[in-house]
């Protein structure tokens, strides 16, 4: 088998077929539309049948790894209650982000020649009378275009 051949003709398929020729290879549907996620791991699957996959050894290791690993790091949200939640650097009060202000407190900043001036509610901000929930509404209601609001009013940033 000539693995350069086979990989210039895999550049002709469409998606559909590098999906078929994925799943003849291995068994297994493929998850993805990825074309070139597609091309690699066929590419990989040719050479690893004409050359050998991984050593014995390789295996065993990645065995060991997957056993000894934790797939997912964050917990789905509601699932915890905060006396079994994992404690973390930061100390959140109520649920609120550490990076905000209290409440009653104003943001102030200067943009295109206007001093702009949120005030931080409790249950989100308030800007010229009207209330959003968060900063990234704000940020767009300035800007007209999408912000991340702790970028746009640089809360957070060690500078």
């Amino acid at each position: 088998m000539n693995i350069k051949a086979e990989l210039a003709a895999m550049e002709g398929l469409t998606t559909g077929k590098l999906a078929e020729r994925y799943t003849q290879l291995t068994g297994r549907p493929v998850r993805t539309r990825h074309r070139a996620y597609l091309i690699r791991k066929i590419a990989w699957r040719l050479q690893a049948n004409a050359e050998g996959g991984l050593s014995e050894r390789a295996r065993r290791r990645a065995a060991e790894l997957a056993d000894d690993a934790d797939v997912r790091l964050m917990p789905p949200r509601g699932t915890l209650d905060a006396a079994t939640a994992p404690r973390t650097g930061t100390v959140e009060v109520q649920g609120r982000d550490p990076r905000l202000p209290a409440p009653g407190t104003a943001i102030v900043k200067r943009y295109k020649g206007r001093t702009l001036e949120v005030l931080v509610t409790a249950d989100g901000f308030e800007f010229e009378g009207n209330r959003y929930r968060t900063l990234s509404a704000v940020a767009k209601a300035i800007t007209g275009s999408h912000w991340n609001g702790f970028r746009f009013f640089r809360l957070g940033a060690e500078r």
